[in-house]
């Protein structure tokens, strides 16, 4: 039997427990947070008080921090494609509204809040180019990206697993460095985002748990092949305006990584958490090739973490079209 047919398979067996999932790891549109409770209310009279207060706190944060605010917002404003991504995995049937397909609309439910909640408070903070920041993201939703997973669902819940965490990772450092410049308001809405992000790797990361139990061997070779080529970022097509894709997102990247929110460390931690987590060396029933494999990945948080220690940031900061210097430290 073509091992296409038993993943997909595996999908339909793990589609049975989906609701299930659904209520441990999404939260009802009743209960959740909403971008509004977050920001200040246009409907009160003192709305205009709440973002004078909100703009003069943000004059506090220096570039890097803008940058990677921006960078950050854009990721979560591609979401169309990561949902159009998801909807094309096998075993997951957008036509016929099966469990999968549920799992991905409510998730998509969940992520689109982080987009339009950092959305606003970058127009109402009055420290970026709306404009420009808008024209990245249409540049980023119109070039998509290819994540190298295919529409294969064991190399998807790989990619998710560890995306979800470091997007975690991410919006809780921003959120303690927003603390740190006093802008509580910022600190809190990152950490509430945070914490969906954290629920996110949960669910996909307990998903691959799943598929390890019923199909150990191929799961454990999608896992090497995921970690042999890197985790690509969702928005590695990340251009400015007038530009083509280019160094846009490592440029971002080093202003993320200058200011400690996401570095080469961090993707090293998380590559170890989903070992640890699976627990990749006491699964049993391998194949040879498997073997090889589970070998491969026990070893390479340590051969990344030498590779990292190499890593020397440049000095220079790139000026970006989205933050100007002259308007923050």
């Amino acid at each position: 039997m073509p091992q296409k047919n038993i993943r997909l398979e595996v999908m339909q067996f793990l589609e049975k427990k989906v609701d299930s999932f659904v209520d441990q790891f999404l939260i009802p549109v009743e209960k959740i947070w909403q971008p509004s409770d977050l920001l200040p209310n246009s409907e009160e009279d003192n709305f205009m008080e709440e973002v004078k207060e909100l703009r003069e706190i943000a004059k506090d944060l220096p570039y890097d921090f803008w940058v990677v605010m921006v960078g950050d917002t854009i990721t979560e404003e591609a979401l169309p494609t990561y949902e159009s991504w998801l909807m094309e995995v096998e075993g997951v049937d957008n036509e016929g509204r099966n469990g999968w397909s549920k799992w991905v609309r409510q998730w998509t439910g969940e992520e689109n809040r982080h987009g339009d909640l950092l959305n606003k408070y970058l127009y109402l903070s009055g420290r970026v180019n709306m404009r420009e920041v808008e024209v990245t993201t249409q540049h980023l939703i119109n070039d998509g990206f290819d994540i190298g997973t295919g529409r294969d669902p064991y190399k998807n819940f790989v990619y998710t697993s560890f995306q979800e965490l470091a997007t975690y990772v991410s919006h809780n450092r921003v959120s303690q460095i927003a603390k740190q410049y006093g802008d509580k308001k910022l600190s809190k809405l990152c950490k509430l985002i945070a914490g969906d992000e954290m629920r996110h790797h949960h669910a996909y990361s307990e998903f691959v748990n799943q598929i390890f139990k019923v199909d150990p061997s191929e799961m454990m070779l999608a896992f090497q092949y995921m970690m042999k080529q890197k985790i690509t970022m969702p928005a590695h097509f990340l251009r400015e305006s007038g530009e083509k894709i280019s160094t846009a997102f490592e440029e971002f990247s080093n202003s993320a990584q200058k200011i400690g929110v996401y570095t080469a460390s961090d993707y090293v931690d998380i590559m170890q958490k989903l070992i640890d987590k699976w627990e990749i060396d006491k699964i049993g029933n391998l194949t040879a090739e498997a073997e090889k494999a589970r070998d491969y990945l026990m070893k390479l948080p340590e051969r990344m973490a030498k590779i990292s220690e190499r890593l020397v940031l440049p000095d220079e900061t790139k000026v970006f079209k989205w933050v100007q210097p002259a308007l923050v430290r």
